[in-house]
């Protein structure tokens, strides 16, 4: 008869992302899962099925709990017309106060520097979260802007994408420099906000 599980899950996986998170999916050990969670190996294996399964876990309960929260603000209804300026801005702040030797960027993004290359399901699920971070800027420079053409949002949406994920990546190694294309960021849609909106995008004093 199998044994019963006597442990909270959510607390498991949330101890396993920070983990991977700090140190990545190829350099974090099981003996270090086990002195997170305080199990032992049978019984994360048991649970998770493998090292692997514990991660794609992790990666669930990332963009549950880190992720899409975070693009509420962006996609959220009715939509205000300073929604991305907003985010831009909460983005700017949270990695303003993280000290530099705590700065871990995103879970996600750090696996596409990593693992992810050689790796078809995790390539897949990091694509997915770019599309989904377009999908959601997209969305709020609609909010912006309504009369943007098709071709001018695509291109207005690649560039914010890229300043995230250059952003989130760079947080790493260099927080000023993360910073700073988060304020960029904002600079570029007081750029491309209609006149008769721009006093609700311009940065804030």
């Amino acid at each position: 008869m199998p044994r019963l599980q006597e442990f909270d899950t959510e607390v498991v996986v949330s101890a396993v992302r920070d983990v991977f998170w700090d140190k990545g999916y190829e350099e974090t050990s099981v003996p270090d899962l086990e002195r997170a969670t305080g199990l032992n190996r049978s019984s994360l294996y048991n649970a998770f099925g493998s090292k692997r399964g514990l991660f794609d876990a992790a990666v669930q309960d990332y963009l549950d709990r880190i992720v899409r929260p975070r693009l509420r603000i962006l996609t959220g209804e009715p939509t205000p017309v300073d929604a991305a300026v907003r985010y831009y801005r909460s983005l700017s702040a949270a990695l303003g106060a993280l000290p530099d030797e705590s700065s871990r960027g995103c879970l996600l993004l750090n696996s596409a520097a990593g693992f992810a290359a050689h790796d078809d399901a995790q390539r897949a699920v990091v694509d997915a979260y770019r599309s989904e971070l377009a999908a959601a800027l997209a969305h709020a420079l609609r909010a912006l802007d309504p009369s943007s053409s098709p071709a001018d949002l695509d291109r207005r949406t690649r560039i914010l994408s890229a300043l995230s994920i250059s952003a989130l990546l760079l947080s790493r190694v260099n927080r000023s420099e993360a910073v700073a294309l988060a304020e960029a960021a904002i600079d570029q849609l007081g750029e491309w906000a209609p006149a008769q909106s721009y006093a609700d995008v311009s940065p804030e004093p």
